[in-house]
């Protein structure tokens, strides 16, 4: 991490020459331009405050298409521009790069009149303030999942991203030798975010042929979605430069596990420094806060998935006995669950397994910090801890099988419209909305291969 006058430094001395002035968009990736050190010096620093860019970009799918629908911006505003803003506190070296700087951006009206609400960082930042103002903090770790191919990115595409060779000939979850033969990548990795102050706490293989977990140390919510986002772009980076591909596809194929992004939260004081969520006394040692907490999370789910889970793709992870859920309910240390409690004491913690790895992590957090403030104003109870197999239950609530549901319940949830504002929710339940119908304007090699002589 760098202060102003360390990077300045660092400019004057020609260590770095490059800052990447970036912000996360609707798909949690980086947006943003290159910047000469000078100038981010003399006039992004020093002079204008921000860089500008087209408001386009937070109404855009993953192919970059202006999508219609958006009461924000449109062909008929004309796209302007909107301003970002760095983040100071984000200020950092990313190693990999030569000579490169990055610092995230929070994004204002062009005027500088006020913050761009339906942009993800703001999202996020809006649920913190509402969880400061009951008193509380949240603070989150993600475990990111994802799977690594011999061949590169320009390599996968040229086969179609068919026919590809992962990493691994075995399931390699906890193998060390196996990823010990990783281990001239994903070390660059780990090493590469720590050098970049992402810390990292371990590698490990994963049940899935070439699949690797990558965890990161678990912070406040906006750093944990920051640490999460610079890691997932960094990685991408990192093996295009090996002329390897990685994937964080939710399920890059239906004969291999899906690939997840479990989320963990827990209830602070608004000091950051005293947990509220274990009670030595209470059943199943959950204080009275976050015992409602987590009522809320298992109340709002079916209402909130699509920002857990925001692509067509993202339902085929959600399959029978596959570590990923399918049910809506909570245990202690149970894997087949959509929520598991686990540690103790300061430690102590839930553990969504909803989100997949193709997540917005600003969109998930941020729903995630809505759903327990939802829990708790309404004093939600989350019912008795599920014994047994959640797969096999035929009395509980499922997590809905498609996209399109997933839209619909998220479109009528007045939970959502209260916690996020009528304008952010019109926002991504258009989002929503558009990925659907864009998936319905494609045939897939899959109803070729089943139709085109047969029918």
């Amino acid at each position: 991490m760098l202060d102003v006058e360390q990077c300045s430094e660092l400019i004057r001395s020609g260590d770095i020459d490059t800052v990447l002035v970036a912000f996360p968009d609707l798909q949690g990736r980086l947006m943003g331009k290159r910047v000469t050190g000078h100038f981010f010096l003399d006039e992004v620093l020093g002079g204008d405050g921000g860089i500008h860019a087209c408001d386009y970009l937070l109404a855009v799918d993953v192919e970059m298409t202006p999508l219609p629908g958006y009461r924000f911006t449109s062909w008929d505003t004309g796209y302007g521009d909107c301003k970002a803003v760095p983040d100071l506190a984000t200020l950092r070296t990313i190693p990999w790069l030569e000579k490169t700087a990055l610092v995230l951006c929070d994004l204002v009206d062009e005027d500088g009149a006020g913050p761009i609400e339906v942009s993800p960082r703001r999202i996020l930042r809006r649920q913190i303030e509402r969880a400061q103002e009951h008193g509380f903090t949240v603070k989150i770790g993600s475990e990111l999942e994802f799977y690594l191919f011999e061949e590169s990115y320009e390599e996968a595409a040229a086969k179609g991203y068919s026919g590809l060779t992962p990493h691994a000939s075995y399931i390699e979850d906890y193998h060390i030798l196996q990823t010990t033969k990783d281990e001239y990548l994903i070390r660059q990795i780990r090493n590469g975010m720590d050098g970049a102050g992402v810390p990292v706490e371990f590698s490990k293989g994963e049940a899935g042929r070439g699949q690797h977990e990558i965890n990161l140390v678990y912070a406040g919510a906006l750093e944990m979605a920051d640490r999460h986002t610079i890691y997932k772009n960094g990685a991408k980076e990192i093996a295009a430069l090996n002329d390897r591909a990685i994937s964080f596809m939710a399920k890059w194929s239906m004969a291999e596990g899906g690939s997840s992004c479990h989320v963990h939260s827990s209830l602070w004081d608004a000091t950051r420094e005293r947990s509220l969520t274990w009670d030595d006394d209470a059943p199943d040692h959950m204080s009275e806060p976050y015992r409602h907490y987590l009522g809320g999370l298992l109340a709002t789910t079916r209402e909130l998935t699509w920002m857990y889970a925001p692509y067509v793709n993202s339902y085929k992870r959600f399959q029978p006995d596959s570590w990923a859920p399918t049910a809506i309910v909570w245990a202690r240390d149970n894997r087949t669950c959509g929520y598991r409690t686990v540690g103790h004491g300061p430690s102590f913690r839930i553990e969504s397994r909803i989100p997949g790895a193709d997540c917005n992590p600003y969109l998930a957090f941020a729903a995630t910090i809505a759903a327990g403030l939802h829990g708790i104003e309404n004093e939600i109870e989350p019912g008795s801890a599920f014994e047994g197999n959640a797969y096999e239950a035929t009395d509980v609530a499922r997590l809905p099988t498609t996209l399109a549901v997933a839209a619909d319940e998220f479109a009528g949830s007045e939970m959502a419209v209260a916690a996020f504002g009528d304008d952010v929710h019109h926002h991504l339940v258009n989002t929503a909305r558009q990925e659907w119908a864009a998936s319905n304007r494609a045939v897939t090699d899959w109803e070729l291969g089943r139709y085109f002589e047969r029918m």
